[in-house]
């Protein structure tokens, strides 16, 4: 479970203050709001990659309001799959373990199991600007689950795909949620990944919270 408790983010003339929100594991929540309102602020204050200036972040039992992104058990998915070119498909799903400091043993077991969920067993040897849209985003979803996070933050992951391909992708995120258990917060502007995909709906709305 995630619980954001009284969670203020302020920077500017931007605010989001007085934040409550709590997602029950295995609940995939989809936040929307206007562009601007602040939903990828409030992701990455999930994160560790944004300062909170006032509130809490619980992820399970633990505060980890201050902790480092990589001490955080939250697997991250950006908009853009920021992938690193100079590795091929393989290294880019094992990086986060081998930062971590796994076995080279252990960290190919765990990429053939990701490989094989995710459909990329044939892929794994790529260079990663010779990909598609569609396949850049599931190599960034394999990377980000490597670790066995408690917790997966999505950032419009969906937004630059055409439509046969999203729906790849709606149907992979829900064998995923399905056989994985997944908790996770999705970031998106389209009404077509809330219906497909949302156990719960989160719009921000003038600096609130609005569950549906």
């Amino acid at each position: 479970m995630l619980q954001i408790k009284d969670l203020s983010l302020i920077q500017g003339d931007f605010k989001l203050e007085n934040i409550n929100l709590k997602i029950e594991k295995g609940e995939y929540v989809v936040l929307m709001g206007r562009t601007g309102c602040g939903k990828t602020s409030l992701l990455e204050a999930v994160c560790g990659l944004r300062k909170i200036d006032a509130g809490e972040i619980h992820l399970g039992d633990f505060d980890i309001s201050h902790l480092k992104p990589s001490e955080r058990s939250i697997g991250y998915v950006p908009q853009d799959a920021a992938l690193f070119s100079s590795m091929n498909v393989e290294k880019n799903i094992g990086f986060a373990l081998r930062i971590r400091k796994w076995t080279k043993a252990d960290i190919a077991i765990r990429v053939k199991e990701l490989s094989d969920i995710l459909g990329l067993g044939h892929l794994l040897k790529r260079k990663i600007n010779d990909l598609s849209g569609g396949e850049k985003q599931r190599i960034s979803l394999a990377r980000a689950l490597a670790f066995y996070p408690d917790f997966l933050c999505l950032d419009e992951p969906l937004s630059a795909l055409d439509e046969p391909t999203r729906d790849e992708m709606y149907a992979l995120l829900k064998k995923l949620k399905h056989e994985l258990n997944i908790t996770a917060l999705h970031i998106s502007h389209s009404s077509s990944d809330a219906d497909k995909l949302a156990d719960k709906l989160v719009r921000i709305e003038k600096g609130k919270i609005i569950i549906s």
